[in-house]
C-alpha cells in the first residue's frame, strides 16, 4: 500500500482494503471503519457495511464516542462493553440498539497531526484484550499514511487552482488598466484607481470590476 500511486479513487480503495483486513484480522471483530476528522468535518471511509456507518453517524451527531476519543487524545480507546459504559452513555445506549456490544479504536497520527481514528466493532461484550489494540495499532499508521497523503495532495491542488486563478485575475486587471488607460488618456495609476473606485462603488471584487470593463471594450469592437 505504501507504494501506491495514490488519487482519491486508490485512497478510497486502499481505507476500505485496510478497514476489510482489520475486520478479519482483529479475532471476534463484526465489522471496521476509518473516520477522517479535520477540524469540525468528520466523515466515515471504508466502512466494512452500514451498521458500522450508522454507528460512525451516531458519533458525529451526538459529539461523542470512542472513535472521537481516540482522535481528540491520540490514543487507544476500549469500549469492553457498551451495556456498562459512562463515558458516552447517550452514544452507547444508541449503538447498542445496533446489536453492537464492544468497540475499539486506534488513532491515525501523522507526525505532529492528528487525522481521525481507526476502529473495529463487536457484537459481543469483552472480547477485545491488549493483543486486539497492537493489532489495529498496526493498521492504523497505514490508515494515517494513506489519509495524510491525499490531504496533502488535496491541499497542493487547491493551492494551484488558487494560483491559477490568481494569475488570471492579475491579468484581467492588467487588460483593464489598458482599456481605460487608452478610454481615458490616462497613466496607468489612474487606470488602476477608477479600476479600485468602481469595485467599490458597485460592492465588487476587483476582478470583477475588471472583466466588466473588458467585456464592455469587447462589445464595443463588436459594434
Amino acid at each position: 500500500m505504501s507504494g501506491l500511486l495514490l488519487s482519491e479513487e486508490t485512497v478510497e480503495t486502499s481505507l476500505s482494503l485496510l478497514s476489510s483486513l482489520a475486520h478479519e484480522t482483529v479475532p471476534a471483530s463484526c465489522g471496521a471503519g476509518i473516520s477522517v476528522v479535520e477540524g469540525p468535518h468528520r466523515v466515515s471511509s471504508g466502512s466494512t457495511d452500514d451498521r458500522v456507518r450508522q454507528a460512525d453517524a451516531l458519533q458525529y451527531d451526538l459529539d461523542e464516542g470512542p472513535c472521537l476519543a481516540a482522535a481528540a487524545g491520540r490514543e487507544v480507546v476500549r469500549v469492553d462493553d457498551l451495556r456498562h459504559e459512562r463515558r458516552w452513555p447517550r452514544w452507547a445506549d444508541a449503538a447498542g440498539s445496533l446489536g453492537l456490544r464492544a468497540a475499539l479504536s486506534a488513532p491515525l497520527v501523522a507526525g505532529n497531526a492528528g487525522l481521525g481514528a481507526i476502529k473495529v466493532y463487536a457484537d459481543r461484550p469483552g472480547v477485545f484484550d491488549r493483543r486486539s489494540e497492537q493489532l489495529l495499532t498496526l493498521f492504523s499508521a497505514q490508515a494515517a499514511f494513506l489519509v495524510a497523503n491525499v490531504q496533502s495532495y488535496d491541499r497542493a491542488r487547491r493551492l494551484s487552482e488558487g494560483m491559477r486563478q490568481a494569475v488570471r485575475d492579475r491579468d484581467l486587471v492588467g487588460m483593464a488598466k489598458g482599456v481605460l488607460m487608452g478610454r481615458h488618456s490616462m497613466d496607468e495609476d489612474a487606470a488602476l484607481r477608477m479600476l479600485v473606485s468602481r469595485s467599490r462603488d458597485q460592492g465588487v471584487v476587483l476582478a470583477d470590476a475588471a472583466r466588466a470593463v473588458v467585456d464592455s471594450a469587447a462589445r464595443r469592437r463588436r459594434l
